[in-house]
């Protein structure tokens, strides 16, 4: 994958969050000149400044909502590939401020797509939505890229209609031009070091581990595509390099989630965590009125046949790779970086062999 990369300059929207953080740290690892646009950070801790990249890269403290800007850094930085992160990722927080939500998901990648109808230069984009753009009807098939798109919450709906607005951009204006490669990627409930959002099943409950206290969990039995930000990202990169070398894949979507016999609810997360952290405890909130649905899961099998790809970290090597980098970083912050790094090397190391 280095090669492909190294020397190439590479925009990243969203670099300061939790995957763009990590996909900026694997860029920067494998050579590539990095852009980074965002607002700012959006998390305290931020992962953004505990991999101690600011220095590293060229970091543009831009909302993507404002076109104008974000036009001038595409137009003049002219990168090889763009990876759109940029969103309003946390669904508690889309259901407090629902039009930054739509503002932010939708206008922001319209503005994207925009600049890139009138851009001249030759660039392969992946524009991430998530997996909650389906219509999620609680089945247990997986949901295939082309299964309905429909939703009821800001979330959903506000990444729902980014997807629909970039299809309605290539098919209308992209595919016509050559010097322009895309495609969109949905995937969802990462997880891993370094995310450290409110209201998401890891963060919240290594907040309450660190002090010594239960974490309460809303939705036990809710069953997601758990998978590691690693796994994530190599597959947003996979789709970059062969989006780059095969015009056939222009104007494709693709899933990006576990195998689909791999069923694991919250519980059977915090349990499976508690062999690598024994001294963790938690409690049902049985008073939380918040909706989940309670079954989501993704078919990636488009995904396996046309790129390669399939999760390289099994449910427990998921867990073990992610708890370990909290403990790690509790400890022993100062070595973070090189621990991180480590990690994206383990995970090259087990693909090899897989």
């Amino acid at each position: 994958m280095k090669k492909n990369f190294k020397n190439k300059k590479v925009l990243i929207t969203g670099h300061t969050g939790f995957k763009g953080s990590w996909l900026t740290l694997w860029m920067k690892l494998m050579g590539a000149k990095i852009l980074g646009i965002s607002y700012g950070e959006v998390s305290k801790p931020s992962n953004f400044n505990t991999f101690k990249l600011k220095d590293k890269i060229l970091s543009k403290k831009i909302n993507i909502k404002n076109f104008n800007a974000l036009n001038k850094e595409i137009t003049n930085f002219k990168p090889n590939y763009i990876f759109h992160l940029a969103a309003e990722a946390i669904v508690k927080k889309a259901y407090a401020d629902p039009k930054n939500a739509w503002t932010t998901n939708t206008l922001g990648t319209l503005n994207i797509l925009e600049t890139l109808r009138n851009y001249h230069k030759d660039v392969t984009v992946v524009i991430i939505t998530s997996d909650k753009v389906y219509q999620n009807i609680e089945v247990s098939r997986g949901y295939k890229e082309n299964d309905i798109m429909a939703n009821t919450d800001p979330y959903s709906a506000s990444k729902a209609c980014a997807d629909i607005a970039t299809q309605s951009y290539i098919n209308t204006f992209l595919k016509k031009k050559k010097n322009i490669k895309i495609a969109i990627a949905r995937a969802g409930n990462v997880i891993g070091g370094g995310d450290w959002a409110t209201g998401r099943l890891i963060p919240d409950c290594i907040r309450s581990w660190s002090k010594n206290k239960k974490v309460s969990l809303r939705s036990p039995y809710s069953t997601r595509p758990w998978q590691h930000v690693l796994d994530v990202l190599h597959g947003y990169i996979l789709l970059a390099i062969h989006l780059n070398k095969n015009k056939n894949l222009d104007g494709e979507i693709f899933n990006f989630g576990p195998t689909m016999n791999k069923k694991n609810n919250v519980l059977k997360v915090i349990r499976q965590t508690k062999i690598f952290w024994k001294e963790i405890n938690w409690k049902v909130d049985k008073e939380s009125n918040f909706y989940e649905s309670k079954l989501l899961h993704l078919n990636s099998s488009k995904a396996k046949k046309k790129l390669n790809w399939s999760c390289i970290l099994d449910f427990k090597k998921n867990i073990f790779f992610t708890i370990n980098w909290y403990r790690f970083y509790l400890k022993n912050k100062k070595d973070i970086v090189k621990f991180s790094l480590n990690q994206i090397e383990q995970f090259i190391s087990l693909k090899k062999k897989k």
